[in-house]
């Protein structure tokens, strides 16, 4: 890094959803996160997830369209898009069965990997991959 440079602090995910009040509760009962804040206009939602902010908006508004483009969404439920949301659990099983209770679709049930981690695959109900897997210490 040169001299004199900011070292930059990762703030925000923004993850585009159909709606944004139905995807804050969605991600609260299926993944166990805090909602901390719902916008009154419902174009905003903010989960309580740490140092890193996860926050939901609606897919098209004119403040980000106009701007830097229209979300593409894949054609089909057989691709996926570009991000995958990630969550580290102490018990993956118990998160995987608590969120597919709690609406998310089951993608792939959790296993042991051979790098150490045990990981399984839901989609969120606007189709978005989410990875729940056990933290893997060096």
């Amino acid at each position: 890094m040169a001299s004199g440079a900011v070292r930059p602090a990762f703030a925000y995910t923004v993850v585009y959803v159909k709606d944004v009040v139905k995807s804050a509760a969605f991600y609260s009962s299926a993944f166990g996160y805090t909602v901390r804040r719902l916008d009154e206009s419902h174009k905003w939602a903010e989960l309580e997830s740490g140092a890193t902010t996860i926050a939901f908006t609606p897919l098209h508004q004119r403040e980000t369209d106009a701007i830097t483009g229209h979300v593409q969404l894949p054609d089909s439920p057989a691709e996926r898009g570009p991000v995958e949301i990630c969550f580290d659990y102490p018990d993956v099983d118990a998160a995987y069965r608590r969120a597919v209770d709690n609406g998310a679709v089951p993608v792939s049930a959790p296993e042991q990997k051979n790098w150490g981690q045990k990981v399984g695959y839901v989609r969120d109900i606007d189709g978005i991959i989410v990875r729940m897997g056990s933290h893997v210490r060096e």
